[in-house]
């Protein structure tokens, strides 16, 4: 079935709608919500991801989250968080280093992962402070 409308200035608009053009319509929007609801999974899924990085914030002698889990190639990167404290995180293994020197209040420091493993990042100054990440 094909509608006519007509506008106050005369020209003429002709909209169909037929039960076929309905099914299309709601499937292109049925598509599009779930593309949209897919990129948001992507971008905030896992961890507090910046672009193709994670952010681990470095607050009451703590790192937050304590574990990650990311992709050889993504870059981690760990923002000193905690007031007027110094940090230092390093990564010392025999596979892979890491050493950030020392981090003042406010400052960000960002590591790469390039090889599989599961690493420690740990902090030079408050040796509670630990961090493990896996990286597939």
């Amino acid at each position: 079935m094909a509608r006519l409308l007509k506008s106050s200035g005369g020209s003429s608009l002709t909209i169909l709608f037929s039960p076929r053009n309905l099914v299309f319509v709601s499937l292109a929007a049925v598509v599009g919500i779930a593309l949209i609801a897919l990129a948001g999974f992507v971008s905030f899924g896992h961890g507090t991801p910046a672009g193709t990085g994670y952010i681990i914030s470095q607050k009451n002698r703590k790192f937050d989250p304590t574990t990650l889990t990311v992709h050889a190639g993504d870059t981690v990167t760990i923002v000193n968080d905690d007031g007027g404290l110094h940090h230092h995180a390093y990564v010392s293994s025999p596979e892979f280093s890491f050493d950030s020197g020392d981090q003042l209040p406010g400052s960000r420091t960002s590591v790469v992962f390039t090889l599989p493993g599961r690493f420690n990042v740990l902090c030079g100054i408050h040796p509670k402070m630990r961090l493990t990440v896996t990286v597939h």
